[in-house]
């Protein structure tokens, strides 16, 4: 590929689209002549491989702006890189429908990567009526589950590839043998696990409500893993209901691998999802997974409840009865986890680094 590879990514937070952006990028400045990222957030400069040209704003200072704002910036950023050199093509992975508006006025080709699924964005028509529009201008749509592809379709007529999250299990395995606290105090009690933002998508509400219910019917410690707008009302709900002897929220870790090794069952309680990491990297670590079944990918990582429990989405009745089934029947949940921890080589990194490589070549 001859044109240089502009890889848009405006805010940098440290979740599961950035952990696939740093695997993406350094594997791509390996196989490309010319890679660069432009980004507000110049803190996690160092997760990238030294040849990808780093295009940010001198100051820190922008580094505490909203997400809004860094859009915006990057936006000039882009516009300032298009005018020095059209020989570009741009793999947007955050604020698509901006990049690719610059993209198609200035005649760059362009990959739009959409994270999350459409049930996150769809219900509001004039979002959605721009969505529709501008991701069916983009050179290229990429998706990280099959669900998601089959409803970007049947909802705005996208056609999308999918690649799904490329997972380095070595890594994984590397990190989690450092160092660190221990969350969990009674080796006897069960010991559950939720890693996200505290934030309505990741709907933690309904975790709490679940384990509200079961407190008097099994013993267990509780840990969330995560910082976000809901702290306060989630911290409000453990205190007036009693959690407190229960339940704890820690904030958010670069490395929360040996956190999670503690862990014997991982709850994901989200109301939309893309594909979400923490379930590949809780299967990685062999940890039995309760998850809402919500649009995209739980469905398809716990291979449609064969490979572990799934409830409908801010079903707490239905949650807290998965959890005592798992507490009750712990050899048929083995069976189930066993099964998917077969099925992982289909997110192996090496193979779906590779479909990345080969969605830029078709576009150059």
């Amino acid at each position: 590929m001859k044109k240089k590879l502009i890889i848009f990514m405006p805010s940098i937070e440290g979740g599961g689209v950035e952990k696939n952006l740093f695997l993406v990028s350094n594997y791509l400045c390996k196989k490309l002549d010319k890679v660069a990222l432009i980004t507000i957030s110049k803190k996690y400069k160092k997760r990238f491989n030294n040849p990808i040209e780093f295009i940010s704003l001198t100051s820190n200072y922008w580094d505490n702006l909203s997400r809004r704002s860094k859009y915006f910036l990057s936006i000039f950023l882009l516009i300032k890189e298009i005018l020095k050199n059209r020989n570009i093509m741009v793999f947007a992975f955050q604020a698509n429908i901006y990049c690719i508006i610059i993209c198609k006025l200035f005649s760059i080709k362009v990959i739009a990567r959409s994270n999350s699924a459409p049930a996150g964005w769809s219900k509001n028509i004039l979002k959605r009526s721009v969505f529709k529009f501008f991701l069916n201008l983009a050179d290229k749509v990429m998706v990280n589950s099959l669900q998601f592809k089959r409803d970007l379709k049947k909802e705005f007529n996208v056609s999308a590839t999918c690649i799904y999250n490329p997972l380095n299990h070595d890594e994984i395995i590397k990190k989690t043998n450092k160092k660190s606290k221990k969350i969990f105090t009674n080796k006897k009690q069960l010991k559950i696990l939720n890693i996200g933002r505290l934030t309505e998508q990741k709907d933690q509400i309904t975790l709490l409500k679940s384990l509200n219910q079961i407190k008097e019917t099994i013993k267990f410690e509780a840990v969330i893993i995560g910082r976000g707008k809901l702290y306060e009302e989630l911290s409000e709900y453990i205190l007036k209901n009693n959690l407190s002897q229960f339940v704890k929220i820690i904030d958010f870790v670069d490395n929360p691998f040996p956190l999670l090794k503690q862990a014997e069952l991982f709850i994901l309680s989200s109301k939309y999802e893309g594909l979400p990491n923490v379930l590949l990297e809780a299967l990685t670590l062999k940890k039995f997974i309760i998850s809402s079944k919500c649009p995209t990918g739980p469905q398809e990582i716990l291979l449609n409840g064969k490979g572990g429990l799934l409830f409908n989405v801010g079903n707490h009745n239905q949650l807290a009865n998965k959890i005592i089934y798992y507490e009750e029947n712990k050899k048929k949940c083995l069976s189930m986890l066993r099964q998917a921890i077969k099925k992982l080589y289909r997110f192996d990194y090496q193979i779906n680094l590779k479909k990345y490589l080969n969605l830029v070549n078709q576009i150059s």
